[in-house]
């Protein structure tokens, strides 16, 4: 199994996704590789702090933005 590998699998891998002998050799390569380790260790803890948070209210103005453009993507009217 090669690095690139990994990230192809890496969201099932992260969510227990995987047939047992791929989930195998997965770990296999990260007992051996530093570089995939980290990228495995980081995006876990990643999406751990993005799960436990609240999402940060948009302020005002960004909010107006935001539907504003939307409007205009949408071909619809701004009421």
């Amino acid at each position: 199994m090669k690095c690139k590998d990994i990230l192809k699998e890496l969201a099932d891998y992260l969510d227990e996704a995987l047939d047992p002998d791929l989930r195998a050799s997965i770990e296999h390569h990260l007992g051996k590789c530093v570089d995939c380790r980290v990228v495995v260790d980081t995006t876990r803890q990643t999406i751990q702090i993005f799960c436990n948070s609240e999402p940060a209210p948009l302020p005002p103005s960004t909010r107006q933005r935001l539907h504003d453009a939307l409007t205009r993507k949408l071909g619809r009217v701004h009421s």
